[in-house]
């Protein structure tokens, strides 16, 4: 599976990404252990983030046994699983109706809505992947 790895020419904008690229693999393993966050959003992000910095830390991460299927299946077009997509959903509007009763700012509930909205119809529209 070789992609087109495209180092950024500045040495500060390789650190920045490597520090975003890390924090982000951080977010998505603890992700996998707590319902809230997402894994899969981060991960992705840590894979563009080292496939500008970093070839080694890519190739890392992609051909990682545990984290790397999660990453190769959704760069190869094959999708996300039917089941992942239900929790997908489902732990996110739970999570923002409880997180609903808790902000009581007006603007940060139209986010929050918004954005759940806009993920939803992403996930609902991203190719559902057979299981074999």
């Amino acid at each position: 599976m070789p992609r087109e790895i495209r180092q950024s020419r500045h040495a500060w904008v390789r650190y920045c990404l490597l520090g975003v690229g890390w924090l982000s693999v951080a977010l998505g393993v603890i992700g996998i252990f707590l319902p809230v966050l997402p894994t899969t959003p981060f991960l992705l992000l840590a894979a563009a983030c080292f496939m500008r910095s970093s070839q080694r830390f890519y190739d890392w991460l992609v051909n990682h046994p545990r984290l790397g299927p999660w990453i190769r299946d959704y760069l190869d077009g094959e999708g996300i699983p039917l089941k992942g997509k239900v929790y997908a959903i489902g732990l996110m509007w739970c999570s923002i109706l409880v997180s609903g009763f808790i902000v009581q700012r007006l603007w940060a509930w139209a986010f929050m809505l918004t954005s759940a909205t806009l993920v939803t119809i992403y996930l609902i529209r991203v190719k559902t992947r057979r299981l074999d």
